[in-house]
């Protein structure tokens, strides 16, 4: 394979970032095996080939979200605002709150830990589990067959979304219904996270996935808004305004439907979580296709944007 080498600026702008990158992370947070492997492959991408490098950039908001999410580990949100452990758990009572067999109110959340069956479980877990690579797939599904402009729109709508929703995060910081369940209403930074109701699945697949996933989250107060209710809603509306086949809507409306029942069922977030996360999707939506593009400046770098990574 011929490898084609990148002009001088581009190749001293992917060193420059990919070293800032990997500078500050061993800094402020450490090294983990993921971090050299996603530097390694970027690199190789970017050098290997016209085609690859493309790719590279086109894929430059995942990219961004992911280090953007790691990168709130510098300064926890926890830090700059007092945790919400009580007003959430009250409002959600008061509003969707279920009488118990004794009378007792219970948030949806409290009901569903009583009253949960095998089924439910299992796909609970599957709706959870395609949080994020759906939305990728899709993402390259749009890429590869070359719905470029509409591609584009959907990874910089779905990194603007994840932009607001970490900005919220800092506003209002926010405990999960499972740590109310755990530890009650004080606020204890650092406190582990947990697989709440995700657990059940791991014990029935002996997978340990999720156990795997939440125990590394060093963050537990990022509940509202729930961006997991956020990923695949956005992907949805691309599916829509692409005109994607029937297929990629069917999948991404079950899907999206069942990550907002699995957000509840499952203990991890409240039901205004979830509605927080559906408003800050079509928030993101709505200010980037109706207010950001119609800026000059800002459409004309989408626009060369999308010519750079069409193929």
């Amino acid at each position: 394979m011929r490898i084609a080498v990148p002009r001088t600026k581009e190749a001293l702008w992917c060193a420059g970032a990919l070293a800032l990158w990997l500078a500050v992370t061993a800094l402020f947070i450490g090294f983990r095996p993921e971090h050299v492997v996603m530097a390694v492959l970027i690199f190789a991408l970017f050098f290997i080939s016209a085609p690859s490098r493309k790719l590279v950039i086109a894929l430059l908001p995942f990219f961004i979200f992911g280090i953007s999410y790691d990168w709130m580990n510098i300064v926890p949100n926890y830090m700059v605002a007092p945790v919400d452990t009580r007003d959430l758990y009250e409002t959600e009572k008061a509003l969707f709150g279920i009488a118990g067999a004794d009378g007792t109110l219970l948030t949806p959340n409290e009901f569903f830990a009583i009253h949960h069956c095998t089924i439910a479980d299992f796909f609970a877990g599957v709706f959870y589990l395609c949080w994020v690579p759906l939305p990728i797939i899709f993402g390259l599904w749009l890429y590869f067959s070359k719905r470029t402009s509409g591609y584009l729109h959907f990874a910089l709508v779905f990194l603007f979304v994840n932009l607001l929703g970490f900005a919220l995060y800092y506003v209002h910081p926010a405990a999960p219904p499972w740590y109310v369940a755990l530890h009650g209403f004080e606020a204890v930074p650092g406190t582990p996270g947990d697989v709440a109701g995700l657990g059940r699945f791991d014990e029935l697949t002996g997978w340990h996935v999720f156990d795997g996933l939440y125990a590394r989250n060093s963050n537990v107060f990022a509940a509202m808004p729930s961006l997991h209710s956020a990923y695949t809603l956005v992907a949805f509306i691309y599916a829509l305004r692409t005109k994607s086949p029937l297929a990629w809507k069917i999948i991404l409306g079950i899907v999206t439907a069942g990550i907002w029942f699995t957000a509840v069922y499952s203990s991890h977030h409240y039901i205004l979580d979830v509605l927080g996360g559906i408003a800050t999707a079509i928030a993101g939506f709505l200010i980037f296709e109706y207010l950001l593009m119609r800026i000059p400046a800002f459409a004309r770098f989408v626009k060369s944007y999308t010519a750079y990574i069409s193929r």
